[in-house]
């Protein structure tokens, strides 16, 4: 009985971290996309130091609150991570302004065979015949919409390309080191937020005046403007944090297919508030194939032999290996 409780309990927890993330992360999207298309501030590499200025703030009240304990991250791990994470978020961001809404969040489904190969790659992951054809599925169905998309760009596509990449990495990383180092969400932030800040706003105004041309220091803001720009950086702490949460709890890869649901969301409210886009019949069919790939993906994944780890990583102590290895027989 106490087995099934503790079963229940992860579950709903489970659930909970995953609704944080959906809510939060279509609701950034949403309110970037009116800042940058409605409102002109298109510096998203400055908009995302901003992010992580406001992430960093919580950081230090949740020390303060006794919420994060100390802990230790070595700096080259520390700029590896940074390094993929900046990639990634401001690769989002120029995908989201350069590209549709559509296309945008097509091509962030390419992230699941692109998390799937780190994981081939890294630790050495086997995947069965049925796992392998819903990734090809996916494929297919991210094809079609980029092909049929006319909203497509060779800007845009660059951005979406990097995108994906870096927050596939990014992602894996974030697990790797909650495993190798036992950090939690909090702790993880607490190491990174800062170092992010700081390197997004330094290069910031300088990437974003090669992106766009302008320059962010003579933006005029409106007061609409302002307060779409304080909402983005207060939604983008709950992103930034459910993140964290998510991968610890489900893999990069799992969180990736649980999030096929932000895709229908984000099409459908961008459908909603800022017109078609691009957003026609053959890119919705394209949209379908891809997720009922995904959502093959999770339930071919989950069977006997359908995503088998041949090997765990290292950590520093026995009770830590143990851990893993129950955290890894689960997601099996």
């Amino acid at each position: 009985m106490s087995a099934l409780k503790k079963s229940d309990k992860k579950a709903a927890l489970d659930f909970a971290a995953w609704s944080f993330n959906v809510t939060t992360s279509v609701g950034l999207i949403m309110v970037n996309k009116a800042l940058m298309a409605t409102y002109g501030f298109s510096f998203a590499t400055t908009l995302t130091g901003l992010h992580f200025v406001t992430t960093t703030l919580m950081t230090i009240v949740f020390r303060w609150l006794g919420l994060s304990q100390p802990s230790h991250l070595p700096l080259a791990d520390l700029v590896k991570f940074v390094i993929f994470s900046n990639l990634s978020i401001v690769g989002m961001n120029v995908s989201l302004m350069w590209n549709s809404v559509g296309f945008y969040q097509i091509a962030k489904l390419c992230m699941i065979p692109a998390s799937c190969l780190l994981e081939v790659v890294f630790d050495h992951v086997h995947y069965s015949r049925d796992t392998k054809l819903s990734i090809m599925v996916v494929l297919i169905g991210v094809a079609v919409c980029t092909v049929t998309d006319v909203s497509v760009n060779t800007r845009g596509l660059i951005a979406a390309v990097i995108a994906v990449w870096s927050t596939a990495l990014q992602q894996y990383y974030v697990h790797f080191l909650q495993r190798k180092y036992s950090l939690n969400s909090f702790n993880l932030l607490g190491h990174t937020a800062p170092a992010q800040a700081g390197s997004l706003l330094l290069v910031g105004p300088f990437a974003d005046y090669l992106l766009t041309g302008k320059r962010v220091d003579h933006f005029s803001f409106s007061s609409l403007a302002l307060f779409f720009l304080a909402l983005s950086c207060f939604i983008a702490i709950g992103v930034n944090l459910s993140q964290f949460i998510c991968i610890g709890r489900f893999s990069a890869v799992s969180f990736q297919v649980l999030g096929h649901m932000k895709t229908v969301l984000v099409l459908s409210l961008g459908f909603l508030f800022f017109g078609k886009e691009g957003l026609n019949l053959q890119v919705v069919l394209g949209m379908v194939l891809a997720v009922l790939g995904m959502i093959w993906y999770g339930n071919a994944s989950a069977k006997p032999g359908g995503k088998e780890r041949r090997s765990v990583l290292p950590l520093r102590s026995a009770s830590l290996k143990g851990s893993s290895e129950e955290k890894g027989g689960a997601e099996k």
